[in-house]
């Protein structure tokens, strides 16, 4: 089904329109997924795609909501996705409007309002607590298509211009892992370390899904060429914070940790491993240029991939998709390039390799025989993937000796704690 589903968005995103490749019941557009104070800004070819001329989208106008701004490598995504996007697709400065640090809380309800006054026809949002305001607004105007990233509700809410996107930015942590591993192999051979000692260090925000799923998929990759590898993680209780970030960081370096990733979204941890001399894997975009001696790779969300083709679908009056997911293959989950100064020998082609197998939908990031919970063979998985009150019953995520990540909703559903991480703080 995985290979099926990225070919097909292969295909959808290569002709420019709206994709019909679907799981779940097409009838009704619910559980489907493809395999996603205020500042203001406004801001491969094929022969049967649209012809690009500002004609062709001339009544289109972007608003897009974004809970920090441009020094959150998180935010910093979106805003370069749109305006990729955008160059792509001949809009006018003026067809694009992005408002920055929109807290999670009523801001985003006003903002989406304004952005709906000022005529735009397109409103995404880019964090996980604007859904209940986004859809608010979407319910207000219906004439509108709401879009939200890290979302849960689209396929509960039964909207037609309601939708949640992401990615399977697990592909891209696990890709990032491999690379931490062979680190770790390389400094084992070395002598630096010893196999016992193989331990990283991941600073989470949050003890949400989305980020126990990321730093699953990471210690998965590494371990796949690192069999000794362990993992702490510490959390931080926010999604943008260089002051606790950095603490993080640093705690994880005296608690014994060798190498450092992160899903947080400042230059906390990696200034702090620069400092320390620990190799590091950041997130959301290449760190080398101020961390030279210790940045390895970063994997990253393009949504210029989505937002293309929502603005299409708009365009052609076509349903945008409940939930859409895209991955390498979509070209949304990207790798930065390896610091060849820092990252193992042979590290690009190893990455090369897995990023090929993942578009090729011949490798798995969440295979049962590759982990065991208090160590127990994993054999079912039984997890909420549904929000609203009429889906109580949780929803078995094994199939075929895969936890199937990402299929019946966009948003990351893993959460167990699997051997060979430990939690050194929960409370977030």
């Amino acid at each position: 089904m995985k290979k099926l589903v990225a070919f097909a968005l292969v295909l959808m995103m290569v002709l420019c329109a709206c994709g019909e490749v679907k799981t779940g019941d097409d009838t009704n557009n619910t559980n489907t997924t493809t395999t996603a104070p205020a500042s203001t800004t406004d801001s491969a070819s094929n022969t049967d795609a649209p012809v690009v001329t500002n004609d062709t989208y001339k009544n289109v106008k972007f608003g897009l909501i974004c809970l920090h701004d441009e020094n959150s490598t998180y935010d910093l995504n979106f805003i370069n996705g749109i305006k990729e996007a955008a160059q792509a697709l001949g809009l006018s400065d003026d067809q694009v409007i992005i408002i920055t640090n929109v807290e999670e809380g009523d801001a985003c309800y006003i903002a989406a309002k304004d952005l709906v006054d000022r005529g735009c026809n397109i409103v995404f949002a880019d964090s996980f607590g604007h859904e209940e305001y986004l859809i608010q607004a979407a319910e207000e105007f219906p004439e509108v298509q709401f879009c939200h990233a890290t979302g849960t509700n689209a396929h509960t809410e039964g909207l037609d211009n309601f939708h949640n996107a992401f990615a399977s930015i697990y592909e891209g942590r696990y890709a990032a892992g491999v690379a931490a591993g062979m680190k770790l192999n390389e400094m084992i051979e070395a002598g630096t370390i010893t196999a016992e000692q193989a331990v990283m260090g991941y600073v989470g925000a949050f003890t949400y899904a989305e980020v126990i799923s990321g730093y699953t998929s990471f210690y998965l990759g590494a371990k796949s060429v690192c069999p000794s590898v362990t993992m702490k993680v510490q959390f931080t209780g926010s999604w943008y914070d260089e002051t606790k970030e950095k603490e993080a960081a640093n705690a994880l370096i005296s608690a014994g940790c060798v190498l450092i990733s992160q899903h947080a979204d400042s230059m906390g941890a990696p200034t702090a491993c620069e400092t320390a001399n620990v190799p590091n894997i950041s997130y959301n975009g290449s760190t080398v240029a101020s961390c030279p001696n210790t940045f390895i790779v970063s994997s990253r969300i393009n949504w210029a991939p989505y937002y293309t083709y929502v603005i299409n679908c708009v365009v052609e009056g076509k349903a945008i998709d409940t939930d859409w997911v895209g991955g390498f293959a979509t070209g949304s989950v990207e790798l930065s390039a390896v610091n060849a100064t820092a990252a193992a020998e042979g590290t690009q082609a190893a990455l090369d390799e897995v990023v090929a197998q993942f578009k090729a939908g011949s490798l798995d990031v969440f295979v049962c025989a590759n982990m065991t919970v208090n160590g127990e063979a994993l054999t079912s998985y039984m997890a909420d993937v549904d929000s609203d009150a009429a889906y109580e019953a949780d929803t078995e995520l094994v199939k075929d000796g895969v936890i199937q990540e990402s299929v019946y909703r966009s948003a990351p559903a893993f959460a167990l704690q699997i051997d060979g991480i430990e939690l050194l703080n929960s409370a977030y």
